[in-house]
């Protein structure tokens, strides 16, 4: 039983760090599976001057940065798409790379078949070309080598297909783009400003990231010389933006901001670890005192401190390896679980598994914990004498506390251990609380149904049609039943399609060099609000009149009209625009904040226009071709439902294919999805923790009990009460439980500051938590105390003296 208890617990403890190890490894500590990773840069830009600490690259600065460069080997952009592939069948929407020739150059890739992209293929008079990602070659075209030179239509336009990709390519953190798109720039066209590409650099051999930056800063005023300015915009307003370099290793892009999350998560479970060495550390110490008269007769016959030492040792070795392989075992097991629970948006989530790092940190860790748990029991009884060992063996003797003294100090430590890790579940119940009760600014997103559709130039070449196709749609899917009401916009809450600029109101005087701030920009139809449940707050909202009548109007978010005007009705009739040459148009509604970001993130300032505008951003009509359906209905979710609106959209045209088909309530639950997956986590390590630390302190005041079952019945004989003695135990287990609550309160205001990052409306140091917490403790304590203490009442005071 002793065994099985050590290695169950041993199992536990190492099977959980390995495989949160495997974690960290796959996504923090392995390179990226790229040629000499770490000369790979992301090349962004800074814009202090309208508040952007992190900006993308705009085509002119490519073509600098590409021709005058003197520390990059390839420098390339590249940015998301989603292309409607025809004319095989159903139509099928794709997600798809739009790229510059340098970008997969930079990543050092060599195709499987065929050629990559060359310089030749960015210009805009080369023929229309498309690479293939080795998965979608195979279900596509089934693995056919005849694939190169065949056509595939993207968004109605004919490209020739002239590569595959490797089968073990993957394009940074997108785990399924379909096809590969070259981005054709007209250099003669080309103006300053689109800040909207992403951008990756390989530097050259010996170049320093600094070097990289001052490089790319010497470069930055000539882009300013060498392109103008787009139409409505000045020079000086690019200058005042401050554009600056910021580059950074790209290997931070791809991770992002999970490094905090995984470091916290490794150090949780690395707190089981030591509550279960501790809790194994007990039971050694019971099963070494059960030796003493072994070890002492060992000594009488001349064995050395040494000798009994490593053995005692190698005993604890051979239990923390076959703990560690159960462990590696169960590592396993939940590493899918894991991977399972773990939020779509973890980075390099197929680099995570069991590898030879992996298997290194088990030895590792099976070797340290054999030392932990093994040295205790070393340290205390390895150099006993042998008249101690053989006179503390008898049995005329009671316990001294003395040899009590290690249990006790073992379970004061997996006590505050359990404090610490109880809090960080605490705090993330309270931070998950707080952001449930965030209003998003939308009303019951499981009742909207949401799509993405793409009208191409080949289905509907006048811009000014798009939108009447697009009502006639929308009016298809209204019409379906259980439908309550249908818009479309740009973009759906959360779904990560953000398009920001400046705007300008005309009844704020801006001072020399003073930009006004970035806004968020949505294009809606008539009807959108009211599909998405975001209430209206003042004046009214966009008709369809307004569209086709192109009549300059905009609608904007509460926050936007009290930062500027003091109150929504304020704002009413108020006008703003973007370019200095678009028209002026006229604020007729505000809406309720609706947050963008996530909801552990401030609301953005928006502003919503409509889907066909003339005169805008110095084009002189726009209209919106790629939009997102907004659909209100029971029935959101079902299968049998998107089957009725496939056949409304393909009964207008049936060369639509449908993407990024999800309920509002997706996008609201994704956004939430790193706080959940941290509080399941933490919740597990700290169930994990009380459990422990409960079995440790029940098995020292179990064992208490029995080794004073002569002192016990002395003072029975003597005239105690049960309910003295069962006190006496309690206390006992109460006070060790609140030197650990006090050691686990100064570990909790240190590792607090790592946890904040995490938290959303609760402080660290919240008082609610930690009561509840110490409450909580402190209740199981008295019961995990209480259990074992009736023990002693039951002992029969004549029974025990004359056993002894």
């Amino acid at each position: 039983m002793f065994t099985v208890l050590t290695l169950l617990m041993l199992a536990v403890g190492i099977g959980a760090n390995v495989a949160v190890f495997s974690v960290v490894e796959g996504v923090l500590l392995k390179p990226l599976p790229y040629p000499h990773p770490e000369r790979l840069l992301t090349v962004s830009l800074s814009a202090p001057g309208v508040g952007l600490p992190d900006a993308q690259m705009a085509p002119s600065d490519y073509f600098i940065f590409q021709e005058q460069n003197r520390t990059f080997q390839n420098i390339g952009l590249y940015q998301d798409d989603s292309v409607s592939i025809t004319g095989a069948g159903q139509p099928d929407q794709v997600p798809a790379m739009d790229v510059t020739s340098g970008t997969l150059a930079a990543l050092g890739v060599q195709p499987a078949l065929g050629r990559l992209f060359s310089p030749s293929d960015d210009s805009p008079s080369a023929p229309l070309a498309a690479v293939l990602s080795y998965s979608y070659w195979q279900r596509k075209f089934a693995g056919s080598r005849s694939v190169i030179g065949r056509t595939l239509d993207a968004d109605g336009k004919a490209r020739q297909i002239i590569g595959v990709l490797p089968r073990d390519f993957q394009f940074l953190d997108r785990q399924n783009v379909a096809v590969f798109l070259p981005l054709q720039f007209d250099r003669n066209k080309t103006f300053l400003g689109n800040f909207s590409y992403n951008a990756v650099g390989r530097l050259n051999s010996g170049v320093t990231l600094a070097q990289a930056n001052a490089d790319v800063a010497r470069m930055l005023p000539i882009v300013l010389r060498s392109f103008a300015p787009p139409p409505g915009f000045s020079l000086d307003l690019f200058k005042k933006a401050q554009i600056g370099p910021n580059l950074r290793p790209l290997r931070q892009d791809v991770v992002g901001n999970v490094s905090t999350l995984l470091w916290v998560l490794m150090a949780s479970i690395g707190m089981v670890l030591l509550i279960a060495c501790a809790n194994v550390a007990n039971l050694l110490l019971v099963r070494t005192e059960g030796r003493q008269q072994e070890l002492a007769i060992r000594t009488a016959l001349g064995a050395t401190r040494g000798r009994i030492a490593g053995e005692l040792l190698f005993e604890s070795l051979v239990l923390g390896l076959i703990g560690s392989i159960l462990g590696l075992g169960f590592a396993y097991a939940a590493l899918r679980l894991l991977v399972t629970l773990a939020p779509s948006g973890l980075p390099r989530i197929t680099d995570i598994g069991i590898n030879f790092p992996v298997l290194l940190f088990t030895l590792a860790i099976a070797l340290l914990t054999s030392v932990l748990f093994g040295l205790v029991p070393v340290l205390k009884y390895a150099g006993a004498r042998a008249s101690t060992g053989l006179r503390e063996g008898g049995r005329t003797l009671s316990q001294s506390r003395q040899r009590h003294r290690a249990r006790n100090v073992l379970v004061t430590l997996q006590v505050s251990l359990a404090f610490v890790l109880l809090i960080c579940s605490g705090l993330m119940i309270r931070t998950f609380r707080a952001l449930t009760h965030v209003n998003p600014g939308f009303a019951n997103p499981a009742d909207v149904q949401t799509f993405r559709i793409f009208i191409p130039g080949s289905d509907v070449a006048d811009d000014a049609q798009v939108p009447r196709v697009e009502q006639q749609i929308r009016d298809k899917l209204a019409a379906t039943p259980g439908v309550s009401s249908v818009g479309f916009s740009s973009a759906i809450p959360m779904d990560g399609n953000n398009w920001n600029d400046l705007v300008f109101a005309a009844d704020r005087a801006y001072a020399q060099g003073q930009l006004p701030p970035l806004r968020r920009h949505v294009m809606i139809s008539p009807g959108y609000l009211q599909a998405m449940g975001i209430p209206l707050i003042a004046g009214r909202d966009i008709t369809w009149t307004d569209t086709y009548d192109k009549i300059p109007v905009a609608l904007i978010s509460e926050n936007f009209a009290r930062e500027y005007w003091g109150s929504p009705a304020n704002a009413l009739g108020k006008r703003i625009r973007i370019s200095s040459i678009d028209d002026w148009r006229q604020i007729i509604g505000v809406v309720a904040n609706v947050h963008d970001h996530g909801m552990n993130k401030a609301a953005p300032a928006d502003v919503y226009w409509p889907v066909l505008l003339a005169k805008f951003e110095s084009e002189p009509l726009r209209a919106t071709r790629d939009i997102a359906f907004a659909v209100r209905s029971p029935l959101a979710g079902s299968q049998a439902f998107m089957n009725q609106i496939r056949h409304a959209v393909w009964s207008v045209d049936a060369n639509l294919p449908l993407a990024s088909v999800h309920t509002l309530d997706y996008f609201y639950q994704h956004s939430m999805a790193r706080t959940a997956f941290t509080l399941v986590m933490l919740g597990i390590a700290g169930a994990m923790a009380l459990l422990l630390g409960t079995v440790g302190l029940y098995g020292v005041i179990a064992y208490s009990v029995s080794q004073r079952t002569r002192e016990i019945g002395i003072r029975m004989a003597l005239g105690a009460q049960q309910k003295e003695l069962t006190l006496m135990f309690v206390r006992q287990g109460l006070m060790l439980t609140a030197i650990g609550v006090v050691c686990g309160l100064a570990a909790a205001f240190a590792v607090m500051r790592f946890m904040s990052s995490l938290l959303f409306g609760v402080s660290a140091l919240d008082p609610v938590t930690y009561a509840a917490v110490t409450a909580g403790l402190v209740a199981t304590a008295l019961l995990a105390s209480y259990l074992p203490s009736r023990r002693a009442s039951s002992v029969n005071p004549v029974e025990a003296l004359r056993a002894e």
